[in-house]
């Protein structure tokens, strides 16, 4: 990792004394050196200012009044948005219980009074210099776990994120009897797509879907690539009336989608399942909406089908379109 050149004047340093000389000399040597600073006379007014501002780093006396510096580190380091706030004590004392006692309830350094300030300025920069290595690993992190779970073209969950938030809803609703819908949907002709105009405008059609369907669901519901051209909707809280609004929505949506230099309209072929108790495993459901998608192929593409547990005997043969007249009104969040 590559450390950026130190610059004190990105950091802001809060430093905690409730005399006031001792504030003045730490001002003056922090914002000698460049260093943003901000002040509280005691425990109280330090913690109250954490409400408006976020220091990269703190001072913090020991022996203050009402709330010392102990206490004020327990409390911080009992908020989940303050505990990755370096706390240094400043303290008189210089027997090894106090230090080790300091360290014990969150601070990451312990100077004695009198100090020297090449000391102090030295040591403000080591944590502070800590501090931005930890947030820039947990960037990265972040970053790399972001990739791990997102499709590199469209950004959606890739299918391996997708199947394990479909896991988890079946298991909630083994738990629990919760209903949660599939949609499964295929872009009509996309071989087509790429032969015609290539690579780059299918490319584009599959960013342009995306869009379409992320602007229709809701935050709770889950979006993800299959595969290739394929697109598979997770549901949580739906059943096989919203999974058909939904679809049927989203497949006149598309075809008004302009994608140049697309001349044809942009179709898709949609199948839609749902949880129901006779279920055992995940894999279930997707196969009655894979099913179901099968069968809107096979009618002519530019359709959604539904396809239920009872359709499964003997065979996937009456898998039933969704029409208007089919679906049933409600449901207006879907």
């Amino acid at each position: 990792m590559n450390l950026q050149p130190f610059d004190p004047a990105h950091f802001l340093i809060m430093v905690v004394d409730d005399t006031a000389p001792n504030l003045k000399i730490m001002g003056s040597i922090l914002e000698g050196v460049g260093y943003k600073t901000t002040f509280a006379m005691n425990g109280q007014q330090a913690i109250e200012r954490l409400a408006t501002v976020t220091p990269d780093l703190i001072l913090l006396d020991w022996m203050m009044p009402e709330i010392n510096g102990l206490e004020v580190c327990e409390i911080l380091q009992a908020n989940p948005q303050h505990q990755q706030i370096p706390i240094i004590f400043l303290t008189a004392r210089q027997d090894r219980e106090s230090c080790v006692q300091a360290l014990e309830t969150g601070a990451v350094d312990y100077i004695t009074k009198p100090f020297h300030r090449l000391e102090l300025l030295a040591r403000v920069r080591t944590h502070l210099r800590l501090k931005d290595m930890s947030n820039r690993l947990q960037a990265s992190l972040h970053a790399v776990e972001h990739l791990a779970r997102t499709d590199a073209l469209t950004g959606i969950l890739n299918r391996r994120s997708l199947f394990e938030f479909a896991d988890h809803q079946f298991r909630l609703a083994q738990r629990y009897g919760k209903s949660f819908a599939v949609i499964i949907f295929d872009i009509d002709h996309f071989k087509g797509v790429n032969d015609n105009y290539g690579h780059l405008a299918g490319d584009r059609v599959l960013k342009a879907v995306t869009a379409m369907v992320q602007s229709q669901i809701r935050t709770m519901d889950c979006f993800g690539r299959y595969g290739g051209e394929e697109f598979v909707l997770v549901l949580p809280d739906s059943d096989h009336t919203a999974g058909s609004i939904l679809s049927d929505r989203l497949r006149k949506n598309l075809e008004n989608l302009q994608i140049h230099p697309i001349e044809q309209p942009i179709t898709a072929s949609f199948g839609v399942s749902a949880y129901e108790p006779q279920d055992d495993h995940i894999d279930t459901l997707f196969n009655r909406a894979d099913q179901a998608l099968y069968h809107a192929k096979q009618a002519g593409r530019n359709c959604s089908f539904v396809c239920s547990y009872s359709d499964l005997l003997p065979q996937f043969n009456n898998c039933r379109e969704i029409t208007l007249e089919t679906i049933e009104p409600a449901e207006p969040d879907a």
